[in-house]
């Protein structure tokens, strides 16, 4: 375990079923329709890469990258474009994959800018849900799993652009952030 993290929340075995899991549904309810993957960077792009593998239909990936965070542990709660998709999205199945859900925010923000392009649907996956944090009304369609209100690093997620290579969530040792 690494020495900033506290204690590790899914270990990688875990990470690996529940993403198959969600591969599985997915898969199941998109069954002969083509599926546009956007990854919102950085956080998303391990989970993304691991759940695309699991999919059993036609798969296209795109990429968007906004922010909210900065170096902070906390949302600021505005939120940039920085990477706009290179695809366009109209009359697409679109499903946007989120590492974290968290004030919700940035997430509705996203939806609401994809919906506006005219997809033929837009949905979200979200590998974590901190229950009881969101401040955005937002419709997940798929959840990997709830997480406590704790900040979490590892399998993508990071501090400060540090930390997203760990192969397991784990919680991050407050000392560093504080």
């Amino acid at each position: 375990m690494h020495k900033d993290v506290t204690r590790i929340l899914f270990t990688e075995e875990e990470i690996a079923a529940i993403v198959k899991d969600m591969g599985a549904q997915i898969s199941k309810d998109y069954a002969c329709k083509s599926l546009l993957l956007v990854s919102v960077l950085k956080g998303a792009f391990v989970f993304m890469s691991d759940l695309a593998r699991t999919i059993d239909c036609d798969v296209e990936v795109d990429f968007m990258e906004v922010s909210s965070y900065g170096a902070e542990a906390k949302s600021s709660g505005v939120v940039r474009i920085i990477k706009d998709l290179e695809t366009s999205i109209e009359g697409r199945h679109v499903l946007i994959v989120e590492d974290i859900l968290d004030s919700g925010l940035t997430l509705k923000y996203i939806s609401k800018n994809l919906k506006s392009r005219g997809p033929l649907s837009v949905e979200v996956a979200t590998l974590l849900l901190k229950q009881g944090k969101q401040q955005a009304d937002i419709e997940c369609k798929y959840i990997g799993c709830v997480c406590p209100d704790e900040f979490v690093v590892g399998y993508g997620l990071d501090y400060a652009e540090k930390y997203r290579n760990l192969p397991y969530i784990g919680v991050l040792d407050p000392r560093v952030y504080s």
